[in-house]
């Protein structure tokens, strides 16, 4: 006995067609019906309709009839995305939660991305980086976790993508760009599709003490340092502001020359001096050159932002060095206080500095002397510090000056009235000694003249004697 293969299909469509009037007449059964008779008709219609539909739709389980088992085994196989861990896979996002996202990879389940392997910046809303609908590349890090769960991240398919891309680029010296996302200790963190530190003496030119308004710009750098076992890339934006502007740097040198005097901002101070920017590059100023006077820290005569007139005492082009001197771009103090004194004068002065052998006195601007520590006191002294401090007034009398040492010996105590009177004691001894030895030379001169008669006279007694006793020629 043959079984009816048609039997089920049919009976299925009755069943729609069932449902079907059930639905229409359920429609209309609000509506107050016109006409009894067009109101049949019209439900008659929908119901044919439905019932087409049905009888046109192929069933579930139905498979083409020209595809065998063999053919429909493969395209099933086809359908299966194999892949292990560390693949790389791509899929749709179909859900975000504010933990984890889900991706269809087409693998038996959905991927799960947790909100840590989403992006490589640090706590962000997935629903920030991510929708549904997206297309996205990921990296397979469990096939099944302890849930059962593919665990996959889209933050290390990017590093992979990127770190190919990043070797490539310094290997031909070219640059990356990358929007800052966070300051950390030491520098500035980049995205350039991985995580890129910037270090903060890199960040610019000149060190940048304040990093923090750099966060979210867009900044062009190259790639110094890449290590893809410590994940670890360091970048220099000054390397690529350097070469950006070396062609200028030439120009700039090219132009100028020894001796010029041109305008400047203090651009940092140190120990040893102050940096100038002269619009183009950093010339130093040696503290030797700040100012005629003795300077012991730089930042006692100039600060960060001055805007001061220098002139170039040295160029080094193969360096791309620069020396200043703002010193020489004022009148020498020398020059003024040789004309106007003379040794043995005496002026007022400020205690500027004290040392082990005496002390340094301001006399005017610019110009300095010592006070040797013999000269501070009539009385001895032991120590400057405790006769003398920084900032007192005093006098002070010019003993030497040696103009091409450019050097001023000064005493203290030569410009006390007490010095004064002593010196005149120690004149008038001098001059009663000085008149005491001209009278004993007087009495000597009278003198000598009968002594050089006694003498003679006795030598010719003493000869005679000889010759009476037939000693001597004959």
């Amino acid at each position: 006995m043959t079984e009816d293969t048609t039997g089920a299909p049919a009976e299925g469509v009755g069943e729609q067609a069932q449902s079907a009037e059930g639905d229409a007449a359920a429609a209309a059964a609000p509506e107050e019906p016109k006409d009894e008779a067009a109101a049949t008709e019209e439900v008659k219609a929908e119901t044919s309709k439905k019932i087409d539909a049905a009888e046109a739709a192929p069933a579930e389980d139905e498979q083409p009839a020209d595809m065998t088992e063999e053919d429909f085994a493969a395209a099933v196989e086809k359908t299966v995305v194999e892949f292990t861990e560390g693949s790389l896979v791509t899929g749709s996002v179909v859900r975000v939660d504010p933990d984890e996202v889900l991706v269809d990879i087409g693998y038996k389940s959905e991927g799960v991305i947790p909100a840590s392997e989403l992006s490589i910046r640090n706590s962000v809303n997935p629903a920030d980086v991510v929708s549904v609908g997206d297309e996205i590349e990921a990296l397979v890090m469990q096939l099944e976790d302890q849930d059962g769960r593919l665990i996959l991240s889209k933050k290390r398919a990017q590093y992979e993508r990127a770190w190919g891309r990043i070797e490539k680029i310094m290997e031909e010296g070219e640059t990356v760009t990358g929007q800052v996302i966070e300051v950390v200790k030491g520098g500035l963190i980049v995205d350039i599709g991985l995580r890129g530190f910037l270090p903060a003496s890199l960040v610019e030119l000149r060190r940048v003490r304040d990093l923090q308004p750099y966060v979210g710009e867009t900044l062009e750098a190259k790639v110094i340092e890449l290590d893809k076992n410590r994940n670890n890339v360091v970048l220099s934006r000054r390397a690529f502001l350097e070469e950006e502007q070396a062609e200028q740097r030439h120009a700039f040198l090219d132009e100028l020359e020894v001796g010029e005097v041109r305008s400047g901002v203090v651009s940092s101070v140190v120990n040893f001096g102050a940096f100038v920017d002269l619009g183009g590059m950093d010339g130093l100023v040696h503290v030797s050159e700040l100012s005629w006077q003795h300077v012991s820290h730089p930042s006692e005569v100039i600060s960060v932002g001055d805007e001061v007139e220098v002139r170039v005492l040295e160029i080094d082009r193969e360096r791309e060095r620069i020396s200043l001197s703002i010193r020489q771009t004022r009148d020498d103090p020398w020059e003024s206080f040789s004309e106007g004194h003379n040794v043995g004068d005496v002026v007022d002065g400020v205690v500027t500095k004290t040392v082990p052998f005496g002390a340094f006195v301001s006399i005017t601007d610019g110009v300095e002397g010592l006070v040797h520590v013999s000269e501070i006191a009539m009385h001895h002294v032991e120590s400057p510090e405790l006769e003398l401090s920084v900032g007192q007034e005093v006098k002070v009398k010019i003993t030497e000056i040696d103009a091409d040492r450019r050097r001023i010996s000064l005493s203290i105590k030569q410009a006390t009235p007490e010095w004064e009177q002593r010196a005149q004691w120690a004149e008038e001894r001098s001059t009663r000694k000085k008149s005491r030895r001209e009278f004993q030379r007087e009495e000597e001169a009278a003198e000598e003249p009968a002594s050089s008669f006694a003498a003679d006279a006795s030598l010719e007694a003493i000869l005679q004697e000889l010759k009476e006793k037939g000693i001597g020629r004959k």
